[in-house]
């Protein structure tokens, strides 16, 4: 099964939204890190009351988290699932038959 055209293109999609997803967040992440470490007077500004910009880079590290795993949901339901769930029978049928 693994061997199949229609795994190893499950495979392709999987990664295709796995690597540059996980790239885009762990230079966001980095980013934030440098930023706070090297630029203490840049993320010091205040926005508004004694919110400064550190704080809301901050959260929008949790913003991202959710917001990642949200499209990364809707992904896996309209792109993943059906073809896993297709293999899953195919794979099924073959183990019946051989029985």
């Amino acid at each position: 099964m693994q061997a199949s055209p229609e795994f190893q293109e499950l495979r392709r999609r999987l990664r295709s939204f796995v690597f540059p997803m996980t790239g885009f967040f762990l230079t966001w992440y980095v980013m934030y890190v440098l930023l706070s470490t090297y630029a203490s007077d840049f993320m010091s500004i205040e926005v508004f009351g004694n919110i400064n910009l550190g704080l809301l880079l901050g959260l929008g590290q949790f913003v991202t988290t959710f917001a990642i795993t949200g499209i990364y949901v809707r992904f896996a339901n309209r792109e993943l699932d059906p073809r896993a769930a297709a293999l899953r029978a195919e794979m099924l049928e073959s183990q019946e038959a051989k029985l």
